[in-house]
């Protein structure tokens, strides 16, 4: 990228703070090297890996061991300078060869959770593994398997040392995931988030916006949301606000130093929070209100039976899920009332907003019109 431009990368350049690797990451690496050395009887130290985005890290092994039948092989979590609660954590994958034609199995080791309630991206039953990192991980396996002349079959059983203590400090338990700690990451990478670093590099990504001439700009809660914004509007790089949590920090930033649009695109549950009136959407500092959605189902036509479901809902999403069964567009709704609470924080400056949720896998969930 060029020095002086704009979007997500030259927003984290900008803070100084130094990137790490997700949960995610680290297990795609040692399930690399664990079936690589149960393939070539050695384990590639350091291991290489190519993240969603291009990156092709390498990570140092802290443990290696070769059994019969199986290999193991554990990478220390770098966090980088995000206040992540994982950060020094010791991902162990374990790899076991399967007949020809049973794919790759997940397994959760000591440390990594199980799911046990609906509403999350994972079956109940399921070992917390998340979507992303389970494609990182077969791509993986994939690969090392052609190089050796051998099936991508194997059982994949993901550990953390100590993880259950740590889910502790975590959602996990309220969000039924039990046992210990979820393997994350949509990237691969942890982008730190040092809130007065962060909130500069906001301001920062809109003054190089506006001196561009840009003038539709979208704050985004992540990266899965950048890719919907401009497969939407084919917005260039320097008009994408990484706004992470920081919702009000665009807003506010924006009221003094004005757009013609502004377009606010993220998960459906963080931006539930903002329908609700929260400005910073961190989960330590924010939870999503089923009560409030519970209200908003309502408005939208809603059984009383059905508002109460939502109330109850474990997770925001099983809260969307339920009203879509219905044919209730809570989607729609909280898009709508989080755009209304982005024209109040704006007070009148000249910028149109609009708000699009997607879910996780980027799908469009709901959206408002453009409204100023």
């Amino acid at each position: 990228m060029a020095e002086g431009s704009g979007g997500r990368s030259a927003q984290l350049k900008h803070t100084g703070l130094r990137p790490g690797w997700t949960t995610g990451a680290c297990a795609t690496a040692a399930a690399t090297a664990a079936y690589t050395a149960l393939l070539s009887g050695e384990f590639p130290d350091p291991v290489t890996v190519t993240l969603p985005k291009g990156q092709t890290p390498s990570f140092a092994l802290a443990v290696e061991e070769l059994g019969e039948g199986r290999a193991t092989a554990g990478v220390v979590k770098d966090a980088g300078d995000d206040p992540d609660v994982t950060h020094g954590a010791l991902v162990r994958v374990t790899v076991r060869r399967l007949p020809p034609g049973s794919g790759v199995v997940f397994k959760a080791g000591p440390g990594v959770g199980t799911v046990t309630r609906p509403g999350l991206p994972l079956d109940v039953g399921e070992p917390a593994v998340n979507p992303v990192p389970r494609q990182m991980m077969r791509e993986h396996i994939a690969r090392v398997a052609e190089r050796h002349g051998a099936g991508a079959d194997a059982e994949l059983t993901v550990a953390v040392d100590h993880g259950e203590e740590i889910a502790r400090s975590t959602w996990n338990p309220r969000l039924g995931i039990l046992g210990g700690l979820s393997i994350l990451g949509t990237t691969g990478v942890v982008v730190p988030y040092s809130c007065s670093a962060w909130i500069d590099s906001i301001r920062r990504g809109v003054d190089v916006a506006r001196a561009a001439g840009r003038t539709h700009l979208a704050g985004c809660t992540g990266s899965t949301s950048e890719r919907t914004v401009v497969a939407e509007y084919g917005l260039p790089e320097d008009a994408l606000l990484d706004m992470g949590d920081f919702a009000g920090a665009v807003l506010k930033y924006v009221r003094r130093h004005p757009v013609d649009r502004l377009t606010v695109c993220g998960g459906f549950a963080k931006l539930s929070k903002l329908a609700a009136g929260h400005l910073d959407l961190h989960s330590a500092r924010s939870q999503v209100d089923k009560g409030f959605l519970a209200g908003l189902a309502r408005r939208g036509g809603a059984a009383e039976a059905l508002a109460a479901e939502v109330a109850g809902a474990n997770t925001g999403l099983a809260a969307l899920q339920l009203c879509r069964a219905a044919g209730i567009p809570l989607g729609d709704l909280v898009a709508v009332a989080a755009r209304d609470q982005a024209l109040s924080v704006l007070r009148g400056a000249p910028v149109a907003v609009d708000v699009i949720c997607i879910d996780r896998a980027g799908n469009v969930v709901g959206r408002s019109a453009v409204g100023a």
